[in-house]
């Protein structure tokens, strides 16, 4: 009979990419991860991943069982959830990716009362600023800022997030403020590198106007873009979450040309179809109170 260890242990391998991974996300040793694998492929009589010394695949086998592998994993653990959550309890693994800046400033400072309130929980917060496949990568939701474009998500909004232009006063006594679009263009940007193009969109009466300044930094962080705009290197466009208190201290100075960047919002998303546990649900909710309507950061 297969126990429910090696197949949860399996679907943690599977989406984790490697034993040593698995092993940190499950708290064991990696021989013991490695002993429940072989035990369950003893069991189903089928070697289920393919091991080298520099990666892991999964079989055709493997693949094969992997999909329902994941549901009993999940149906079990959300199972246990619903026990708890009959007793009035918040308890067991939830996990989450968000960007690292927004997770930084604003995220965390906002999870860390939820877990103290709610110490069954067992959180995993992965930081990282790229686009991430929510279902492979084995997470429960993700936090993001923008637009949500992949269509098997299911979003719930947190927050509004406007962006601004802005640039240091240093920055600007030396070449000057762009008063319009058309100006703008004259100027070094920094630009996002994680949304793929150098360039400004503004909603306009006629249709979107783009800009395309000239590239002084691309990046992958907001942090660094803030800090490369306070450092004088050009105009960057930032959410107000990240330009907030340097807006604030006079560290940069908001341009305006005339239009402005059309808003986005935080979300958070889930895979579609699969029902979000009470966990995500009380976590989402907190998140809305914590930030506010209109939330603290464009007050």
């Amino acid at each position: 009979m297969m126990k429910l260890e090696g197949i949860s242990t399996f679907v943690t391998v599977a989406h984790a990419g490697s034993i040593s991974e698995a092993a940190r996300r499950l708290r064991l040793s990696k021989s013991v991860v490695s002993e429940r694998l072989a035990e369950l492929e003893r069991q189903i009589g089928a070697v289920l991943l393919h091991r080298t010394t520099r990666k892991l695949t999964l079989t055709e086998d493997g693949t094969a069982f992997l999909e329902r592998a994941s549901r009993i994993a999940r149906d079990v653990e959300e199972a246990a959830a619903d026990m708890a959550e009959r007793r009035g309890q918040l308890i067991g693994p939830l996990r989450i990716s968000a960007p690292v800046t927004f997770g930084r400033m604003h995220l965390g400072p906002a999870l860390y009362p939820f877990l103290a309130n709610n110490p069954g929980i067992e959180l995993s917060l992965d930081l990282d600023d790229r686009r991430i496949d929510v279902a492979a990568g084995g997470y429960d939701a993700v936090v993001r800022h923008g637009s949500i474009i992949d269509s098997r998500l299911m979003t719930w909004r947190l927050a509004t997030s406007q962006r601004v232009l802005v640039a240091s006063p240093a920055y600007l006594e030396a070449h000057g403020t762009p008063g319009s679009i058309e100006e703008l263009g004259q100027h070094r940007g920094i630009f996002y590198a994680n949304r793929g193009i150098a360039d400004w969109s503004f909603p306009t009466a006629k249709g979107t106007a783009t800009v395309r300044g000239c590239v002084g930094l691309r990046v992958n962080n907001g942090d660094m873009m803030r800090d490369a705009a306070i450092a004088g290197l050009g105009i960057a466009l930032l959410p107000t979450f990240v330009a907030g208190a340097a807006l604030k201290s006079r560290e940069l100075l908001a341009i305006d040309v005339g239009v402005q960047a059309e808003g986005e919002h935080i979300f958070i998303a889930h895979p579609e179809g699969r029902m979000p546990s009470a966990k995500l649900r009380a976590l989402a909710d907190h998140l809305r109170t914590a930030f506010g309507y209109p939330p603290y950061w464009e007050r």
